[in-house]
């Protein structure tokens, strides 16, 4: 086969649409694809030669479908040249009459595709291809293939290219039928992937074990399961020029306010990028501020997370091939919460909230304070254990600030690497490689054991936090607060809680203030920020997001008996 230039495309097409027999449009339609099929064999430039290709793919995919198979066949050949994947599966009926069908190889259940479609189609008798008449007039051919012979559950129409190429990249079947000017796209689905399971990075002691995985309908089905009303609403878009990804946003009608569900569409709609593979990177594109080191969307891989924002008025936007959702507009507080809080008991989850709030200030200001202290206010230590500390970092070469720089530093590649290696031998080097490494920092007289208990003790701290990417910020803030302590010891300390202060009260997420409902102050939703409330206390929704249906049960939910039915009883008595 000889390799397509550009130059022979334009020829090529020009073949396949003879001026005679073809549409006004069609002529527009490849005169323009001429045009920068030329346009781009004259470019020297390989970056805007690219783009002016891929110009010419999309400005090719607009042509209607023709009525003459063999122009249809050899367009699509065009747009899927050098493609082995791509399959085109010719049929001639019983009654003579040729057609193709067309799918991506990988993409599709072939057995029911030849049983539902190519076996029918070639089985079918004359009487199965005449449809009955309605006011004298019969019925086009396409309809009564679409309606008595093909036995496939979701079957369309279609009639320009672009809609096939569409649904042939993701998975769908096309069928074309000489003389008809548009095509039947048959869904047969069924590609690999991955069973649902457990979400390995937000395991929970009790609570639902499912977990999205990288199949858009799976993960949506798993959000009706939980949410079955007719109000939950899932609208799909495509995003990348390239990749043509599928995401889905969902949110409930009548709950989630319409100014954030048009802000979020609006913003996906603006993307225009070559391609989406992950969340990760549609999370950077509609995010307020990309440039604040606080995360502005949840990305979580669990449906009863998903579920329960979706009945506060959040919304959740689905990328396919991605096992993490993204939950908008989201609070400080609400990264801070994790599911287990609301599956034990109140005061459990109180205390495990209160004691998480405790951990991430630790994380943040624990080396730091100790800097501080250690360099410029020892007189806020006890005598006994400012002895202690001066005898243990006596004979140390370095200052403590040089001191929790490296050891962090180390922490941070112990953690880094026992990421990237299998999972048993990394545990197995993030711990063994965390004792030696201490055990050995120590004896050498590099770093003081003091320090390596903060090290540790703060490590520790960071692991308790619900939500990865908030975790990883506060890390790295944790570097410029021990600088800032190393020069103005609790002053500097001060200084950078006051910056971070001011920075996250100025952020927003998606038009609703990042400390809300702390400030702005909000009854209703201060109630769940710093306790647990117990279930039958929690009986509206926040002002800024339910205010559409404020009321989320009844007003008496509490467990135990009335208490009028001990005083009825007491009557009876």
């Amino acid at each position: 086969m000889q390799p397509l230039t550009l130059a022979a495309a334009g020829r090529d097409l020009q073949e396949v649409v003879p001026l005679k027999s073809d549409s006004v449009e069609r002529h527009v339609i490849l005169e323009e694809y001429e045009g920068l099929i030329a346009q781009a064999e004259s470019l020297k430039d390989r970056f805007v030669r690219r783009d002016a290709v891929f110009a010419a793919s999309a400005v090719l995919e607009r042509l209607p479908i023709s009525d003459d198979l063999d122009q249809n066949r050899r367009s699509l050949s065009h747009l899927f040249h050098l493609a082995s994947d791509w399959v085109m599966r010719e049929f001639r009926t019983a009654q003579g009459r040729e057609g193709f069908v067309t799918y991506i190889d990988g993409l599709i259940d072939r057995d029911r595709l030849d049983r539902h479609v190519v076996a029918a189609l070639m089985a079918a008798d004359e009487q199965d291809f005449t449809g009955p008449t309605l006011n004298g007039a019969s019925q086009d051919l396409i309809e009564v293939v679409r309606e008595r012979i093909v036995r496939a559950s979701q079957v369309d129409t279609a009639s320009n290219l672009r809609t096939v190429v569409d649904a042939v990249l993701h998975g769908d079947a096309a069928l074309f039928l000489d003389g008809e000017d548009r095509a039947l796209i048959i869904s047969e689905r069924d590609y690999e992937k991955r069973s649902v399971g457990e979400p390995e990075t937000e395991a929970v002691i009790r609570g639902p074990r499912e977990g999205f995985i990288e199949s858009l309908r799976c993960n949506t089905a798993l959000i009706r399961r939980r949410i079955r009303t007719p109000q939950l609403k899932v609208e799909t878009m495509r995003v990348g020029r390239v990749s043509r990804t599928d995401v889905a946003i969902c949110y409930i009608r009548n709950l989630t306010p319409d100014t954030i569900v048009e802000e979020v569409k609006r913003r996906v709609q603006r993307i225009d990028v070559d391609a989406v593979i992950d969340s990760a990177m549609f999370e950077e594109l509609i995010e307020d501020d990309p440039y604040s080191p606080f995360p502005q969307v949840i990305a979580t891989e669990r449906p009863d997370i998903v579920a329960a924002n979706l009945l506060e008025g959040r919304l959740a936007i689905i990328v396919d091939g991605s096992p993490f959702a993204l939950i908008v507009p989201v609070t400080l507080w609400s990264l801070l919460q994790a599911s287990e809080d609301y599956y034990e008991r109140f005061y459990i989850g109180s205390f495990l909230r209160i004691l998480r709030y405790a951990l991430s200030f630790l994380a943040l200001v624990g080396p730091a304070l100790y800097v501080a202290v250690t360099t410029f206010h020892q007189e806020m230590l006890p005598t006994a254990l400012l002895l202690t500390v001066a005898a243990t970092r006596e004979g140390i070469p370095f200052p403590s600030v040089v001191e929790a720089l490296m050891m962090e530093l180390m922490f941070e590649a112990l953690r880094e690497a026992g990421v990237r290696l299998p999972r048993n031998v990394g545990q197995a080097v993030s711990i063994v490689g965390a004792l030696v490494i201490g055990q050995a920092a120590v004896q050498a007289g590099l770093v003081s054991a003091p320090m390596v208990i903060i090290v540790a003790i703060t490590g520790i701290a960071s692991f308790s936090f619900p939500r990865f990417n908030l975790g990883i910020s506060v890390r790295l803030l944790r570097f410029p607060m021990v600088l800032l302590a190393s020069t103005l010891g609790l002053y500097g300390i001060v200084i950078g809680l006051l910056i971070i202060l001011i920075h996250v009260a100025g952020l927003r997420s998606f038009g609703i203030p990042y400390t809300s409902p702390v400030a702005p102050f909000l009854v209703q939703g201060f109630r769940d920020v710093i306790f647990r409330p117990p279930l039958w206390l929690r009986g509206s929704r926040s002002s800024l997001l339910g205010y559409l249906n404020p009321r989320r049960q009844g007003g008496r939910i509490k467990a135990g008996p009335d208490p009028w039915e001990g005083r009825k009883d007491d009557k009876q008595r």
